[in-house]
């Protein structure tokens, strides 16, 4: 968006008020605008509003728009088109975001339009949505340029010329063979620069990095990230180019599967979509949450039976009551701190189930490191606030404290390793590690701590 657009848009503070006062001069920005701004202008409308002003525009802007605008509004607007309209629209979009479109729609509506597009579009619709979602083949595209490795570099450049205008990204050009299987690729400016009479055979990059249309698209876009790529072509099993999969396309991936990771560390469950907060049903958010909630609720009342088998214990001495919470609270932490960082190394592929000695064992270093600086501050942390508390006889503040601190230490040892293993017993056996990071991490580590802190009160101080 230009600046000047942008500056005509923000003065209001209510974007209806702006298509009130002034709707030629607000089309004619939705017109020219970066669709991705306008996508955000027009989620702020009534939707009415919002499908008549997409209704409005020609094709090849409705489907600039459609894209960067949530799901359930897209349906919306495809739905109130007509049988032509709906066509042409989706002779506009990019494959892949066709495709999503397509599968998002109600099978009557997918069964009408399929007839009324050309073969070549039908095919590239049924391909594209016969892969599993997750996998490469679901996120690429098929718009994507290619050469043959005899063109000459002056022939590559006059091809791209000619079908720059039905290929999504021309900054990379693979190179493939008359079965379509890739060789290589080059770069555009690799191209200008190389002998107009140049063999593209003679400097093309080969060996590419690429994916199998089956394999996860969070490998696929960690690529990308990884070797600073505009784009990553996908193969079949017969090494045939099907497609490519675009860096917008990997950020896009990544951010979901942020999401996903981030809802599953605090155990909630569903299906991880993109659908905004506040358009998500209170019902959906509930569906989500609960299943988890209510078994770590159930799992918690072994807590329970754990103080009340204590309850000698706390009866002959009640200060270790007071400082019951201290010890679960940071053996949580600590077992999360571990936790967290096994995931993230598992999930950027750091780190496999065969490292789970040498991670043990880091960890072990780290959490020993803890446990004698929290062991201390948790000694004169008792020390200093129960210096005036009722002691039995028999019992010395000293002792007390250092049960407390012992417990503590050996807490906080032990709740690390389990937050550092569980992640990779979930990894080796195909689950998803973020599941058991968080909360329920939090409730095994708080049943172990009471075992580990009236234990240890018992032996030390002999109750």
């Amino acid at each position: 968006m230009r600046v000047a657009e942008a500056k005509t848009l923000d003065k209001y503070d209510d974007i209806a008020t702006f298509l009130f006062e002034n709707p030629a001069q607000f089309l004619s920005v939705i017109r020219e605008a970066h669709p991705a701004a306008v996508a955000e202008y027009l989620a702020d409308l009534p939707q009415p509003e919002a499908i008549g002003i997409l209704k409005s525009l020609d094709p090849s802007r409705q489907a600039e728009i459609l894209s960067h605008l949530d799901e359930d509004l897209q349906l919306k607007v495809f739905q109130e088109l007509s049988r032509d309209e709906k066509v042409a629209l989706l002779l506009e979009m990019s494959p892949d975001d066709r495709a999503d479109l397509f599968k998002a729609l109600p099978e009557d509506y997918r069964e009408a339009l399929l007839p009324a597009l050309a073969q070549a579009e039908r095919e590239d619709i049924r391909r594209l949505c016969s892969y599993e979602e997750g996998t490469a083949g679901a996120v690429m595209t098929s718009d994507y340029a290619t050469i043959s490795p005899d063109m000459t570099a002056a022939e590559a450049i006059e091809h791209l010329r000619e079908i720059a205008p039905d290929s999504e990204t021309i900054y990379y050009t693979y190179v493939v063979d008359d079965q379509h299987r890739l060789l290589g690729f080059v770069s555009l400016r690799e191209l200008i620069l190389a002998p107009r009479d140049a063999k593209v055979s003679s400097f093309m990059k080969r060996d590419p990095i690429f994916v199998r249309v089956s394999d996860d698209q969070e490998e696929a876009a960690r690529k990308i990230q990884k070797y600073d790529l505009i784009a990553l072509p996908v193969l079949n099993e017969e090494d045939v180019m099907v497609g490519i999969i675009t860096h917008d396309d990997a950020i896009d991936i990544i951010t979901q599967e942020q999401t996903e990771d981030i809802e599953k560390l605090m155990a909630i469950g569903g299906a991880h979509g993109d659908t905004p907060y506040l358009k998500t049903p209170a019902w959906v958010h509930f569906k989500n949450r609960a299943t988890w909630i209510v078994a770590l609720a159930a799992l918690g009342f072994v807590s329970g039976m754990i103080i009340h088998s204590f309850e000698s214990t706390l009866m002959s001495l009640m200060i270790l009551a007071l400082y019951m919470p201290m010890v679960a609270d940071t053996g949580g932490n600590t077992g999360s701190q571990a936790a967290t960082v096994v995931v993230r190394a598992l999930a950027l592929g750091e780190i496999s189930y065969e490292d789970i000695f040498k991670v043990l064992f880091k960890e072990f270093k780290v959490s020993l490191m803890l446990a004698v600086v929290l062991g201390l501050i948790s000694w004169g942390k008792v020390m200093f606030l129960s210096q005036d508390a009722s002691i039995p006889d028999g019992f010395s503040l000293g002792a007390i404290a250092i049960a407390i601190a012992l417990a503590l230490s050996i807490q906080v040892v032990s709740a690390t390793l389990v937050g550092a293993v569980l992640p990779m017993l979930a990894h080796r056996f195909g689950q998803d590690p973020a599941v058991v990071a968080s909360p329920a991490l939090t409730t095994v580590v708080d049943i172990t701590g009471l075992i580990i802190y009236f234990n240890t009160a018992k032996l030390i101080l002999g109750i």
